[in-house]
């Protein structure tokens, strides 16, 4: 069987992703903070693909130890991932400008949503590149861009989370050697779409958001095709 691992999977983009990866086959490993929904989730894919595998793990990834040990559980018990889904985040508070923000926000802003992906994929990813093959996506943000517009200041712990994101995928996507190695490293920006943070009123049903990163982890690539970059509505942009 083949498998994806995709964070915030109890809910939101991440639990599109891990339906959708479902139906195509995938067993998935599922990794969330919050047990009591996580284990809903589990429940409500397993209904519906009773012959798969779903298996959880409940941790909040803003803790680096925590972090790391569900790294070396899931590197345990579990082959090399076909599909590394990283759907997991957080908003900053909306007056976290840079001048504003205190220690204890930029801290916990920056944990969730930078220093828990290098976690996990600094554990994750090694097993996918010595099988020469994987996907690898990481949910970011337009926020995130260096350039372009909405680049005017404020939600600076999360600007500037989305912005490391970025550059760690561009960075991890040529030290793999942009798809010639078998593996691909992407950055997806999902648009305001309606989950938790998004909010009620987002133009954007949470599937919709959740597409891009789905083609992302499923496309055909071939010599030529580029990797390494932020995508939106299976388009590149500029960062």
């Amino acid at each position: 069987m083949v498998l994806a691992v995709v964070t915030g999977a109890s809910r939101g983009l991440g639990f599109e992703n891990a339906k959708s990866l479902a139906a195509l086959g995938y067993d998935i490993v599922m990794i969330a903070k919050d047990s009591s929904r996580l284990s809903q989730a589990q429940e409500s894919l397993h209904r519906a693909h009773p012959h798969q595998n779903f298996t959880t793990y409940a941790v909040d990834l803003e803790e680096l130890h925590a972090t790391r040990d569900a790294v070396a559980n899931i590197s345990q018990h579990h082959s090399a991932p076909d599909i590394l889904i990283l759907a997991h985040g957080v908003m900053s508070d909306k007056m976290s400008k840079t001048l504003k923000t205190n220690d204890a926000e930029w801290r916990r802003v920056m944990a969730i949503n930078l220093d828990s992906v290098f976690t996990l994929v600094n554990g994750l990813a090694p097993a996918m590149v010595e099988a020469r093959s994987g996907r690898i996506i990481i949910y970011s943000a337009c926020l995130g861009r260096m350039s372009g517009p909405g680049n005017t200041g404020g939600l600076a712990p999360y600007r500037i989370s989305k912005a490391g994101v970025n550059a760690l995928v561009r960075n991890l996507a040529h030290e793999t050697g942009l798809g010639s190695r078998g593996v691909l490293v992407d950055a997806v920006c999902p648009n305001h779409s309606r989950t938790d943070m998004g909010g009620a009123d987002a133009p954007r049903s949470a599937e919709e958001g959740a597409a891009c990163a789905l083609w992302l982890a499923t496309r055909e690539f071939n010599a030529g095709d580029t990797t390494g970059v932020l995508w939106e509505d299976n388009q590149i942009v500029e960062w």
